[in-house]
């Protein structure tokens, strides 16, 4: 896979844009080590732009050590502990500031859950959490999980692509608490929904 010839963004950007859906996709196995040598060959760039990538990388817990993460059964546990505090509060946060056109974002998202293919459920799910989640209001917070969304993107395959049991029904009803303005319903609801998906993840990989 090369990188884009768009001559406007950074060589380094293009790089790791590359490595991450090399990681993502499984082109790049986890437990892969990463050469900077071969890698800077394979992508046709200097070494400089791929040490940048690898460090970015790093920094998202996609890599650790210069090889591609293999996610632990800790791993899994710990990421969804603070998706849960993280999630869980904006939950509640939405239930008291999301506008209308806000919440009618939140139904779509989960209308496509029940009739859209599966990378039109991968966008819905990944929509829906972003849009609770501003609703924090808190930038600290809010960029906390942003740098977790390459490892949520992984789970994310996990829970759409194997279809794990009522996770639209649950987005439904955290929607609807929402909606009612219910904060402390729907903070449970999120933490249910992310414990279901820790636990079926989990089931996956024993």
């Amino acid at each position: 896979m090369q990188p884009s010839t768009d001559k406007s963004r950074p060589a380094y950007q293009q790089a790791y844009e590359v490595l991450r859906d090399m990681i993502l996709q499984g082109t790049l196995s986890p437990g892969t080590k990463l050469v900077e040598e071969k890698l800077a060959t394979d992508l046709n760039v200097s070494r400089t732009p791929i040490r940048e990538s690898i460090r970015r990388l790093e920094q998202e817990g996609l890599v650790v050590n210069k090889r591609v993460v293999k996610l632990t059964e800790t791993d899994l546990r710990n990421t969804f502990e603070l998706r849960k505090l993280l999630e869980g509060h904006a939950a509640q946060s939405a239930a008291a500031f999301l506008s209308a056109q806000e919440v009618a974002a939140l139904e779509h998202c989960v209308h496509v859950g029940h009739t859209g293919s599966k990378e039109e459920i991968m966008e819905a799910n990944k929509e829906f959490h972003e849009i609770i989640m501003r609703a924090s209001n808190n930038a600290l917070m809010i960029d906390l999980f942003d740098k977790m969304q390459s490892v949520i993107y992984l789970f994310r395959q996990t829970v759409v692509y194997y279809q794990r049991p009522f996770l639209i029904e649950e987005h439904h009803q955290i929607c609807e608490a929402i909606k009612a303005h219910d904060g402390q319903t729907a903070e449970r609801l999120m933490k249910e929904h992310l414990q279901s998906d820790l636990e079926f993840c989990l089931h996956l990989i024993r």
